[in-house]
């Protein structure tokens, strides 16, 4: 099945929220928050490792401000945070949670953001080969488990935005690939690294960066590479 990888990467997910759901009743509200502030430091460190990878800083700094002006022109942040209140308003959250939004956008940021997805959905439409979304499945799976057990099931339905994302990028593979040489991709980690650092600083809540505002700015290296 084409879509093999995005379907593994999305039972991950689901694995590790649920895990991480049942797993919350058993730790104290310190703890929990302990578990937040080590998951964003790690988040910060995926970051900043990807960001390493950038080779041509005017592609990078052009991406992050073009990918800030369609956001902020299209207002992804408020689009996604009202499509999160929208699946809220249809099921029942437990009395006293408040974090479903904001888990269903951080965690669908998180999990989407990123060359892994980008690279490993384009494999896998056009060789059969998922190693990279399998291994991407284990990181998302592990890093659910944390991001459920503090911020509810907001994170489990972020997987069903993950498989449709990947399962997309996958199907499309045939017409994206032809443009995707190994400079255009350290610049596509790199930009999307960038963001991954914000969404860590978001988490451990210095800053209130709205990412979804930028989460365009990886794809553009892929328009940008015809001039540089």
């Amino acid at each position: 099945m084409i879509i093999n990888g995005a379907l593994v990467n999305w039972a991950a997910i689901v694995i590790g929220s649920i895990f991480g759901m049942v797993f919350k009743n058993k730790l104290s509200k310190k703890i929990l928050d302990d578990i937040m502030i080590g998951m964003a430091l790690c988040v910060l460190y995926i970051g900043i490792s990807g960001t390493l990878k950038g080779r041509n800083i005017v592609i990078i700094i052009a991406s992050i401000a073009l990918g800030s002006i369609m956001g902020g022109i299209l207002n992804i942040d408020k689009r996604l945070q009202q499509f999160g209140f929208f699946i809220e308003s249809k099921i029942k959250i437990e009395k006293g949670e408040n974090t479903f939004s904001e888990g269903f956008v951080d965690s669908t940021l998180l999990f989407c953001i990123g060359a892994m997805s980008i690279v490993g959905s384009l494999q896998g439409g056009l060789s059969g080969n998922n190693s990279t979304l399998y291994a991407k499945a284990f990181i998302d799976g592990a890093i659910a488990i944390t991001m459920a057990s503090t911020l509810g099931i907001g994170v489990l339905f972020s997987s069903i935005i993950v498989l449709i994302y990947e399962s997309i990028l996958t199907i499309s593979a045939s017409f994206i690939s032809p443009f995707l040489t190994s400079n255009l991709i350290d610049e596509i980690t790199c930009v999307g690294s960038l963001l991954i650092i914000a969404i860590g600083l978001n988490m451990l809540k210095i800053t209130k960066i709205k990412v979804a505002n930028f989460s365009l700015a990886p794809f553009i290296p892929i328009i940008l590479s015809f001039f540089f």
